[in-house]
């Protein structure tokens, strides 16, 4: 089966993909999630792939910032198509793909909020990355500027070997650089911190205007719909979920220092 993963690693790299990794089902380890036997009968292996962020990350305006996460996910969803179709036209093999993030299932309370598949335990099963200090997975070159994918197979696929050190220095930038202290409790995120930042106009936002939209007079109500709260509830609401905080990303060192080693190589 090595040499299949090689086939597959090669395949998926030159797609454009930063770096991937291979677990097998019985090494995938969420606490909160369902098993992956419920979601995909038969599965016994995941290809997980890691997608770097680039630098926009940083751009104090949230639009840029966001633009580029929308171009990476639209990226990553015509990638995950390309590689399951490639395992079952080419490989023989059924296959699924995993989103970054939505669609999700919010149909009981506690599916509110958690995936089919945790890509981050995924992405650790793997050999891609460990647990930072701000609880997101921490790759060895890319740092927290990663977001990842997966595609469930039923390839017998061995796991990649676990990191042998975890790359977070424990520097602690990414916890000072969360404006909503979020990140405060090692090992934690507090979500509505986080979200109350980083989603200003979600679906609580969303909530508490139309809330206020209710009990306000009709001259209130021709205010509200002229003013730049709803017109940013209306914007997010046809686009999606939008980011306006990257901070615990840019703040990750590790990778910061890939364009460093790029420029040196580039120069050599």
């Amino acid at each position: 089966m090595n040499d299949i993963k090689e086939v597959i690693r090669n395949f998926i790299l030159g797609l454009g993909v930063d770096d991937v990794g291979f677990a097998s089902i019985d090494d995938y380890r969420s606490p909160r999630t369902p098993s992956i036997e419920s979601l995909f009968p038969g599965a016994r292996s995941m290809i997980v792939m890691a997608f770097r962020e680039l630098s926009a990350c940083e751009s104090p305006s949230p639009q840029l910032a966001m633009n580029s996460r929308l171009d990476l996910m639209e990226f990553t969803r015509s990638v995950c198509y390309r590689v399951a179709r490639y395992v079952e036209t080419q490989l023989g093999c059924p296959a699924v793909t995993v989103p970054v993030s939505y669609p999700m299932d919010f149909t009981t309370p506690q599916k509110i909020g958690f995936a089919e598949v945790s890509l981050r335990h995924a992405a650790i099963s793997a050999g891609l990355g460990a647990f930072g200090l701000h609880n997101l997975v921490v790759h060895p070159k890319f740092g927290t500027r990663v977001i990842f994918t997966a595609i469930l197979t039923k390839l017998e696929l061995a796991s990649d070997p676990a990191l042998e050190k975890n790359p977070c220095t424990r520097c602690g930038l990414c916890v000072q650089a969360c404006p909503a202290g979020a990140l405060n409790d090692e090992g934690k995120t507090d979500m509505l911190k986080c979200l109350g930042n980083s989603q200003p106009y979600g679906m609580r936002a969303n909530i508490g205007f139309w809330c206020r939209f209710c009990d306000a007079t009709p001259e209130e109500q021709k205010a509200m719909l002229q003013s730049p709260e709803y017109l940013s509830l209306y914007h997010a609401g046809f686009i999606g979920y939008q980011y306006f905080c990257f901070r615990c990303l840019a703040a990750c060192p590790i990778g910061r220092s890939v364009r460093q080693e790029n420029k040196l190589q580039l120069s050599t």
